[in-house]
């Protein structure tokens, strides 16, 4: 699960043409937060990931669904 987030944050961050430091002071975390999170190495909160799909614009749902663009 933790990948699963990870990969959706950086590419929809990508998508919206998000640096993480960008995305970071949308988002009001760290970072260096934002790359372990990204890579896999972070377990965000409820609250975290609610806080990061509102900075992306986005569904929190969004974040902890397979990416159905890449599915098949």
């Amino acid at each position: 699960m933790r990948k699963l987030v990870g990969a959706n944050v950086a590419r929809i961050r990508r998508e919206r043409g998000l640096t993480q430091e960008a995305l970071a002071e949308l988002c009001g975390l760290s970072q260096q937060y934002l790359s372990g999170l990204e890579r896999g190495q972070r377990n965000p909160t409820i609250v975290t990931i609610y806080e990061i799909a509102m900075a992306l614009g986005v569904s929190h749902i969004e974040l902890v669904q397979p990416d159905q663009q890449g599915a098949g």
